[in-house]
């Protein structure tokens, strides 16, 4: 062969192999999912929240990731979010997975326990402490995937028709709270209530409950529970943070590529700060409000309503980690962290903080 056939045949084909190894695999099918949800449509955060997500997915992908979200009750009532993509039906929901802690007592630490780990001791477990290694591991057993997106920070106790200034103060109420902060009031001889957030409203209104805990000011201003109750408390043992998640049908989860998963995943651990710094910046202001526009009465839960919150919290956790293996290893998985994670932020960002206002109030 010709040299100058050789080059030209070379060129030609070296032009065509650098095409075709340029080109974007853009060419794949256009991926849908329905996402279902246990909130309200255009609720603040936790449901801004989840559409953002949604709405995001399909941003950076120029549609080819298609969701269709449902707010709760549009396609599924919110607590039914579980079993439909459980099943397939559909291919994600968003939610606070202690909602199904009727169906493992597991679920309940990936969202919050009484008395377990704030935001930055929840991060760090999950993302480098093993949480999210357990979270898979549970989830599995009921054919689902879940990834954190959405936290709230901790939430305030709640809202009261009558003052709380003792354990025996929550004997006989009938207090809308769900999770393993329901089963504390439960030990205490309250009257736990598990309502999606639609429902709460026209519950208290109605006398149907005595009390309730929904999130923090932000939210709670939104839902015009100063309208219903006096008294708002704080903090809350129950939800120290708040873990969001959206769990994906498992079989859809693995039929996606190894790089659409990994987008999913930042996409989701994007939307989980944002969510998170969203009512940093919304709960102060929304509680002002409360008190000067409102007349909300703000108390603190004292020592003693503390000390019976810890004797309720003790028993429940004695009983959770009799349920299974696997509770007890989440359970354990958890304290360690709360310990760790815990210690140091006390000892240098609590007590900065501290310090801080200190200097500046003096």
């Amino acid at each position: 062969m010709k040299r100058r056939e050789f080059m030209t045949k070379a060129g030609i084909g070296g032009v065509a192999t650098a095409t075709a190894l340029a080109t974007p695999a853009i060419a794949q099918d256009r991926i849908e999912i329905a996402m279902v949800s246990t909130w309200p449509r255009d609720f603040p955060g936790l449901g801004t929240g989840a559409q953002r997500f949604a709405e995001r997915l399909g941003d950076v992908t120029d549609g080819r990731i298609q969701v269709t979200y449902y707010a709760a009750g549009e396609r599924v009532g919110a607590f039914d979010s579980f079993d439909e993509v459980a099943s397939g039906n559909a291919q994600a929901y968003h939610a606070a997975d202690y909602y199904w802690k009727g169906k493992h007592p597991g679920w309940a630490y990936f969202t919050a326990v009484p008395f377990g780990l704030a935001y930055a001791e929840m991060t760090a477990w999950l993302e480098w402490m093993g949480g999210q290694e357990l979270y898979d591991e549970l989830a599995g057993e009921f054919g689902l995937k879940c990834i954190p997106m959405g936290n709230t920070g901790v939430q305030w106790g709640g809202w009261f028709n009558k003052e709380i200034t003792s354990g025996d103060d929550l004997k006989g109420l009938k207090m809308r709270i769900p999770g393993l902060g329901g089963d504390v009031m439960a030990k205490l001889g309250a009257s736990p209530v598990s309502l999606p957030g639609g429902q709460i409203y026209e519950n208290l209104v109605s006398g149907a409950i005595d009390a309730t805990e929904w999130v923090g000011p932000w939210n709670d201003e939104a839902m015009k529970f100063y309208e219903a109750a006096k008294y708002y408390y704080y903090p809350g043992m129950h939800e120290p943070a708040s873990q969001l998640a959206v769990g994906f049908n498992a079989s859809f989860w693995s039929s996606l590529s190894e790089s659409d998963k990994a987008l999913v995943g930042a996409v989701a651990q994007a939307e989980n700060g944002n969510v998170m710094a969203e009512y940093n910046a919304k709960n102060g202001a929304a509680l002002e409000r409360l008190q000067t526009e409102q007349g909300v009465e703000v108390r603190e839960f004292n020592e003693d309503v503390y000390e019976a919150f810890g004797r309720g919290a003790a028993e429940v956790f004695a009983e959770v980690v009799e349920h299974s293996a696997m509770a007890r290893r989440i359970h354990e998985s958890m304290l360690n962290a709360r310990k760790i994670v815990g210690d140091y932020v006390q000892l240098n960002d609590v007590e900065y903080i501290n310090k801080r206002n200190a200097v500046l109030e003096g």
